[in-house]
C-alpha cells in the first residue's frame, strides 16, 4: 500500500533528466529540488492553488456541518411526518453518480453566479457529501439515550440547547468523522473543479496537477513535477487524519463493544 506514495516522493527528488528516463530508475541516482522549484512557480503559484483547496475544503466543511448536524438531529429526534421516507429519499442521493449531474448544476450555478467561484465549487461539494454525512449523523444521534433528553427538558432546555449541551458532546467522534471525510471529498475532487472553474486564479491543486502534466516543450509529461505536485497535496490529508484520529476511530467503534 505505501509503496506507490514512498515511489513518487522518491521521484519528486530526482534530477529532471533521471525522472523521466526510460527504463524508470526505482532509487534516485541524485538527490534535486528541482521539480519542487518549478511547481512552486507554476502559473499563478503553487500557494494559490493550497489556498484555493484549503478554501473550498474548509467551506465544504462549514456547509455540511451547518446542514446535517441539524437535519441529523431533527430526523432522529422529531416526530416529523414521513421522515423515514424523507431520510431515504435523501439517501437515494448516493445512487446517482454526481457527474451525472455536473452539467445541470452548471447551468443553474451559471443562472445564479456561482460558477468560477470558490463558494459556489464549495457548495457542489457539500452536495456530494450529504447523503454519507447525514446518514451518520442520524444514525449517531438516534443512538443518544432519550432519558438524557428527557432530563434537559425537565430542567428547561429549549431544542437548541439540548442539541449544543446534550448531544454533540457525545457524538463528536461522528462529526469529526464527518468533518475528515468532507476534507478529503473537497480536497482530492478533481471533475466538479474542472468543470465549475474557467480562470487557472481559481484552479485547484488536483486540477492545475493535470494541467502539469503537459508542460514540457514537446507537450511530454514532466513527471518530477506532476509527483511533486502529489507528494504535496498528501501532505494535509495524512496531517488531518493523523490529528484526528482518536476520534476518528472511536466514531467507527462506536456502538461496537457495550
Amino acid at each position: 500500500m505505501l509503496l506507490p506514495l514512498v515511489y513518487s516522493m522518491l521521484a519528486s527528488i530526482k534530477p529532471t533528466a533521471e525522472a523521466a528516463a526510460t527504463p524508470p530508475t526505482y532509487l534516485p541516482h541524485g538527490v534535486s529540488l528541482d521539480s519542487y522549484r518549478r511547481l512552486w512557480d507554476y502559473q499563478e503559484g503553487l500557494l494559490t492553488y493550497l489556498g484555493n483547496s484549503f478554501g473550498t475544503a474548509l467551506l465544504t466543511i462549514v456547509f455540511t456541518l451547518l446542514l446535517t448536524v441539524p437535519a441529523g438531529y431533527g430526523l432522529s429526534r422529531f416526530p416529523v411526518p414521513g421522515r423515514e421516507v424523507i431520510f431515504v429519499v435523501l439517501l437515494l442521493a448516493l445512487i446517482i453518480p454526481y457527474q451525472a449531474l455536473l452539467t445541470p448544476m452548471f447551468l443553474m450555478f451559471a443562472r445564479v453566479g456561482l460558477t468560477n467561484s470558490l463558494v459556489g465549487l464549495a457548495v457542489l461539494h457539500t452536495s456530494i457529501q450529504l447523503p454519507f454525512s447525514l446518514y451518520i449523523l442520524r444514525n449517531t444521534f438516534a443512538a443518544v439515550p432519550r432519558e438524557i433528553e428527557e432530563a434537559a427538558v425537565m430542567d428547561g432546555a429549549g431544542s437548541l440547547q439540548i442539541l449544543l449541551r446534550v448531544f454533540l458532546p457525545p457524538t463528536v467522534p461522528a462529526v469529526v468523522t464527518v468533518t475528515l471525510f468532507a476534507f478529503i471529498t473537497s480536497w482530492n475532487e478533481f471533475l466538479g473543479a474542472l468543470v465549475m472553474m474557467s480562470s487557472s486564479a481559481k484552479f485547484t491543486l488536483p486540477v492545475i496537477l493535470a494541467t502539469a502534466r503537459t508542460e514540457t516543450s514537446l507537450g511530454g509529461t514532466d513527471w518530477g513535477m506532476l509527483q511533486a505536485g502529489v507528494t504535496i497535496s498528501i501532505i494535509p490529508c495524512v496531517l488531518v487524519y493523523l490529528l484526528l484520529q482518536r476520534y476518528y476511530m472511536a466514531g467507527l467503534m462506536s456502538g461496537a463493544v457495550k
